[in-house]
């Protein structure tokens, strides 16, 4: 059985993540959360007081972009976790401030541009699931299996309001879904790397398939493309 690059991508909220990470776990490949990566450099900025509701200090963040080490380590349950010039942020990148920040700071070039140079690096050797926004059309163009996926915005906000609410963080509906649309007008319609279907992806949407329907289908494909 071959090694491919399993590239995902899609809108905010759809579950690219927890399909990614499922695959990953299964198939024995390494798994890399490129959205946790805008988010550490989105909570980088924060911390540096680089960020306002108006701005980003592009000017700052560029002078310190390659001081930002972002690393992938998994934990004692074999879940990976995103660590930020050695500390664990995981926790810390799951707030609507960094998540609303993160796809700020991926409209910068230069931002995407060392980024995207990190994670093409990381699958040199193939074996790897790598979700986000641009992976099947900037990152891995060649890659052996890209999915696409989707699901409507009113499905996507009330799943990232559940998800919040259940870690105790005190948000209402309408700003969720208001974050979740502004968030795809802005990735749709930047100018670097833009949200787009590579024309040779797979698309799936999920906003009426439970998460096995969603996985077996993931896993036909999957089985489809290593045993060519």
């Amino acid at each position: 059985m071959k090694k491919i690059i399993v590239a995902i991508d899609g809108f905010s909220g759809c579950g690219k993540s927890t399909m990614a990470k499922e695959l990953a776990r299964e198939a024995g490949y390494v798994y890399v959360d490129t959205g946790a990566m805008y988010r550490a450099v989105s909570l980088f900025c924060i911390q540096n007081g680089w960020m306002s509701d108006s701005e980003i200090n592009s000017e700052a963040l560029e002078a310190h972009i390659s001081s930002i080490l972002i690393e992938f380590r998994t934990n004692e349950k074999g879940i990976s976790e995103t660590y930020l010039n050695g500390k664990n942020i995981e926790n810390e990148i799951r707030t609507l401030e960094v998540a609303n920040g993160a796809s700020r700071v991926s409209t910068l070039g230069f931002v995407r541009r060392e980024l995207v140079h990190q994670q093409q690096l990381m699958g040199n050797k193939k074996g790897i699931v790598m979700d986000g926004r641009d992976i099947g059309t900037v990152v891995f163009p060649t890659a052996e299996l890209k999915i696409f996926l989707t699901a409507s915005p009113e499905t996507r906000a009330q799943r990232r309001f559940d998800e919040m609410v259940e870690k105790g963080e005190e948000v209402n509906y309408e700003d969720v879904l208001a974050n979740v649309i502004e968030r795809d007008d802005r990735d749709q319609n930047r100018a670097e790397s833009p949200l787009r279907k590579a024309d040779d992806a797979i698309e799936i949407d999920n906003s009426n398939l439970t998460r096995a329907e969603q996985r077996e289908i993931l896993r036909t494909l999957f089985a489809e493309k290593t045993l060519q």
